[in-house]
């Protein structure tokens, strides 16, 4: 049985289905008391990773076990080494972790110190262990969406600093083949997508897509503080806008791991694009 937190974002909402089609039994957890939609035979439980006490139930006769932080990033809750010695008790064997490219390439950022926590107890845990690191998500253009829609444009700060933007659809299969096969452990993976992208091409991509003109407006950083400021507790929004605007050559390296793990080429920015185009419309 393999147990996925954070079943409904951008990730698990692709993991769960991915591992129900695999015919695994599947146990979605998230804070939620119910989720619609899940795949037939995939069963819904409501717990929070900062609480190892409603975690217990959930992970009894479990195999594996996918770490996904949501609120619990940077809320209050326990440390991670609860969370863990309540899996091992457990019975799980396996644990796969989404965590950060910021923990390779800015190690000692306090905006990330609680998945620093969590790869160091998954490390000690005694569990086979795959750390995923993904760089930022192609998903992110969804806070675009509604200047797209409403105003066919596009603000944002540094429109012409590109990144490796990456599918949360190839972190999630990266994810299921940690989760259900053998030669992943110990493993850390980058993940990223198969090219660098600055948000002025990404809004050219879905300008495309669309077949209209979209504007790209470009954000100064103080604009765009105050934008993330509505969402982003401000301990991240000082590293984020950095990496936006400044960020280290590492973060800027396409990565090979997607396409060793899955054999194929990581999906490009269009490519989300496409699937998710009625998001723009």
């Amino acid at each position: 049985m393999i147990v996925v937190t954070g079943a409904t974002g951008n990730i698990g909402g692709t993991l769960v289905p991915l591992l129900a089609e695999a015919g695994e039994e599947v146990v979605a957890v998230s804070r939620r008391a119910q989720i619609e939609g899940l795949p037939a035979g995939v069963r819904h439980a409501q717990a929070n990773l900062g609480n190892s006490a409603s975690m217990r139930p959930v992970l009894t006769g479990s195999d594996a076990l996918f770490i996904l932080l949501g609120g619990e990033l940077n809320g209050p809750g326990e440390s991670a080494e609860a969370l863990l010695d309540v899996a091992m008790e457990a019975g799980v064997e396996r644990v796969v972790l989404l965590s950060s490219q910021i923990n390779s390439t800015r190690p000692h950022a306090p905006s990330h110190a609680r998945l620093q926590e969590f790869e160091a107890a998954v490390g000690a845990s005694g569990a086979e262990f795959t750390i995923l690191r993904p760089g930022g998500f192609a998903s992110n253009a969804y806070a675009w969406a509604e200047s797209v829609r409403t105003k066919r444009t596009v603000f944002a700060p540094f429109g012409d600093v590109a990144l490796p933007v990456v599918d949360p659809a190839d972190i999630a299969e990266v994810a299921a083949a940690a989760l259900r096969e053998d030669g992943h452990a110990g493993r850390t993976y980058e993940l990223t997508g198969p090219e660098v992208i600055s948000p002025r091409h990404q809004a050219a991509v879905i300008s495309e897509a669309l077949g209209e003109e979209v504007a790209f407006v470009e954000l100064s950083r103080e604009e765009a503080h105050a934008h993330l400021a509505q969402f982003m507790p401000e301990e991240v929004i000082g590293s984020t806008l950095d990496i936006l605007g400044a960020p280290l050559p590492a973060e800027q390296v396409i990565s090979p791991d997607i396409e060793r793990v899955l054999r194929r080429p990581a999906r490009p920015f269009g490519e989300w694009v496409a699937r998710n185009l009625p998001a723009f419309k």
